[in-house]
């Protein structure tokens, strides 16, 4: 036999399979229909069959005695149901004048003032638990008094933070001892993705220019990124989490900046005086939500006075009316499983999590909401660098692109990407709906080739099916636009960059049927002359249409830049809609050249260094 033939056989054989499984696709028996009706839930490993939560307040006093009695009075008021509950009082110090000797009168005052804060804490009657007090012998700061206030006894400790310029409900700690059971302990609704329950009305959005916050009127309950401080409960795993990461993060020198969020510009004008950018962080790295309550008519379980302190210079007055047993016109107490709660990203944007396509029944689903848009934009993750994969998506947010799907084989990293709302193709699951899959007994390697093959295939087949034109575009790709277009040339259905994994098929008849009838069966065909160097998913295609005139070849910088050939100041000026490089250019120069023209969007928690808002 002729060595070199012998040398293209395994090829031969690879492409001759994918013929017959390209044919006998069918969609599983076994596959079930994606339920958009997304939820973050997963099964709780501390679930307790009997649950015995620990609530303590945690209430943050400085200065404002007024303020700090009429919050003692609201909290000792509500309804306990006869649980044990403790409240931990912390005052913080007053800052003694820089001049003592000529300052006496200011500190003599303030003196007086903090005796009759200790006075008024000391006296006042707590029966429904523990009562605690520090009282700090220096000027901590609100930043401290938050992350110092607390460190969680077990995995069934809460803590339930108030502002002494706070007024609560009567009815807010059933209500919250209503969350806690229902979306902490209820195996069914407990998700690791949300760290705790904010009772104020929800008003800011933080993003730069984003949507207004605006539920339906039958929306009691949602989940929102934002952080609450006007009322708020927290969950003991998520908060140790976030105070080892502030622990690392602070040593370090790491500062809580993330670009296009308006705290941002709060720290960067008072600091280490408030704590909130620096959980907003935290909370953007992990892609964490917050429950939050709405009651129409601007009502609210907590509402702040907004006395005059740190936030605020002057007293503004309440923020929202206060929701109690005569004004309650609802069912309060009736609470949606977690599936059915709308989530929130900073921007006030809609996630939808879970959007993870198994089977080819979930792809249409998924592809659906896409319809008016008529292009997908298949970005294929094979083989790619995690953290290239996470700066692709900070540009994809970046753009503000919607109309695309990622494709991976790497399960675990595709679940936390759906957990974070970006619609994805599990490979791994998707190749076992395919029939005659399973029965291939080629090596490891060739198999990997196999699947990679007949997932691409019939992805791209599927969506053809459903009437869009598909791009495919690999890791090493990177949009600059919000949109890719669509070729003019109506004389060709299918274009195709040899020197990189770029193709566009155009939705028609004609390029399904090509598709179906002629690709695979050409390919194997071409057999014979395909170097095995040369095991591009695009370029088999290439060979395999190049004989029946239906395929344009293009080089890649018809359409993209190379980044060795751009600078900074070009870089979003050069008029094309890509930027890439070779696929065999080492990893570590790839991410200094993007580094060096701004292109790196990911920071050391590989995470987007901004928040990018598209209003829709």
């Amino acid at each position: 036999m002729n060595p070199r033939r012998r040398s293209f056989l395994p090829l031969l054989f690879l492409l001759s399979f994918a013929a017959i499984a390209l044919y006998s696709f069918h969609y599983s028996s076994s596959s079930s229909s994606l339920n958009l009706s997304l939820s973050l839930s997963q099964p709780n490993p501390n679930h307790n069959p009997n649950p015995n939560p620990t609530f303590l307040i945690k209430l943050l006093a400085f200065d404002r005695i007024d303020s700090l009695h009429r919050c003692l009075r609201s909290l000792a008021a509500a309804d306990y149901a006869a649980d044990r509950v403790a409240l931990h009082v912390f005052l913080d110090h007053f800052v003694p004048p820089a001049d003592p000797v000529n300052g006496s009168a200011v500190l003599d005052r303030k003196l007086e003032e903090s005796r009759r804060i200790l006075e008024l804490v000391d006296g006042f009657r707590w029966p429904h638990g523990e009562k605690l007090v520090h009282y700090r012998t220096a000027n901590a700061g609100l930043q401290a008094q938050w992350l110092e206030a607390w460190w969680p006894s077990s995995d069934d400790e809460f803590a339930f933070v108030v502002e002494d310029d706070l007024e609560l409900s009567p009815l807010y700690y059933k209500f919250l001892k209503g969350l806690v059971l229902k979306y902490y302990y209820d195996r069914s609704n407990y998700s690791p993705s949300i760290f705790g329950a904010s009772l104020q009305r929800p008003r800011f959005v933080a993003g730069k220019h984003g949507n207004k916050l605006q539920v339906d009127n039958e929306t009691r309950l949602f989940l929102y990124q934002m952080v609450g401080t006007w009322g708020q409960l927290l969950f003991p795993k998520q908060w140790k989490e976030f105070r080892l990461w502030y622990d690392v993060h602070k040593s370090k020198g790491i500062k809580p900046i993330l670009q296009g969020m308006v705290t941002t510009g709060w720290y960067k004008r008072m600091g280490e005086r408030i704590w909130t950018p620096w959980f907003i962080k935290f909370i953007h790295s992990q892609g964490y939500y917050n429950i939050y309550t709405n009651f129409q008519q601007e009502r609210a379980l907590s509402i702040s006075h907004r006395d005059a302190g740190v936030n605020y210079g002057r007293k503004v007055g309440p923020d929202s009316n206060l929701l109690d047993g005569s004004s309650l016109d609802f069912n309060l107490w009736e609470l949606q499983p977690l599936r059915n709660l709308k989530l929130y990203d900073f921007c006030f944007r809609e996630v939808f999590p879970g959007r993870i396509v198994r089977s080819f029944h979930q792809l249409g689903p998924v592809l659906e909401p896409l319809q008016e848009q008529k292009t997908i934009i298949l970005i294929s993750l094979y083989k790619t660098e995690k953290s290239s994969a996470r700066n692709l998506i900070c540009h994809l947010e970046k753009v503000g692109m919607q109309n695309y799907i990622l494709i991976s084989d790497n399960s675990e990293f595709l679940m936390d990407l759906a957990r974070r709302g970006y619609p994805v193709i599990d490979a791994n699951q998707l190749i076992y709906t395919i029939r005659g899959y399973t029965s291939l007994g080629s090596e490891n390697s060739r198999k990997e080739l196999v699947k990679e093959i007949l997932v691409k295939a019939n992805v791209i087949k599927y969506s053809l099916e459903l009437g869009y034109n598909i791009w495919l575009i690999e890791g090493n790709i990177i949009p600059i636009s919000a949109t890719l277009p669509v070729p003019s040339d109506q004389s060709y259905d299918f274009f195709a960059a040899l020197d990189s994994e770029l193709l566009f098929i155009r939705s028609s008849q004609t390029s399904l049927s090509i598709w179906v009838d002629s690709f695979i069966s050409k390919a194997a065909t071409e057999g014979n002359s395909v170097s095995m160097q040369y095991r591009s998913f695009i370029y088999l295609i290439a060979k395999a249409l190049e004989t029946k005139d239906a395929l344009r070849l293009w080089r890649l910088n018809e359409w993209a830049i190379a980044i060795n050939n751009m600078n900074p100041t070009t870089a979003n000026e050069n008029g094309k809609n890509l930027v890439f490089w070779p696929r065999d250019m080492a990893w570590t120069s790839v991410q200094r050249e993007l580094q060096r023209l701004d292109l790196w969007l990911i920071d050391v928690d590989s995470s987007c260094t901004a928040v990018f808002c598209h209003q829709r």
